[in-house]
């Protein structure tokens, strides 16, 4: 059993989904690992992880539309706005996705399917610069 860890800069231009497939399987590929399990785990408490579908743009426009009827941006709806107004819908949104995935790891590859993408969703206006632990573990 083999084990790997990488840390994944994502630079955000701001609120959206980020796709990071492609440098997610680059670096499981480089393992040289045939079977495992991958975790990707993101670092921050206003941005989460989707796997979502990588085709059709508008699933991704509608899923950020969603998110902002859940959790708005309303000045003095919530108590913590000490960093400004779209930083507690940033933790709601958060909450309600996903900070870390799971991916099985076949033939050097993760096992995503025809249409998945691996997402960094950035729930802050402002760019960033996003970590993703990567964690490998397999033979």
């Amino acid at each position: 059993m083999h084990q790997a860890l990488h840390m994944l800069a994502v630079e955000t231009r701001g609120r959206g989904l980020f796709e990071v497939t492609t440098p997610v399987r680059r670096w499981v590929a480089a393992q040289g690992l045939g079977t495992g399990l991958l975790t990707v785990f993101c670092r921050h408490t206003s941005a989460s992880l989707l796997v979502q579908e990588n085709a059709d743009p508008t699933v991704r426009e509608d899923l950020e539309e969603f998110l902002d009827r859940l959790a708005p941006e309303a000045p003095g709806r919530y108590r913590h706005d000490s960093e400004g107004p779209d930083d507690m819908p940033a933790h709601l949104r958060a909450a309600l996705t996903q900070t870390q995935l799971s991916i099985p790891v076949g033939e050097g590859a993760p096992l995503l399917g025809t249409w998945q993408g691996i997402y960094l969703f950035e729930h802050r206006r402002a760019p960033q610069r996003r970590k993703l632990a990567l964690h490998l573990i397999g033979e």
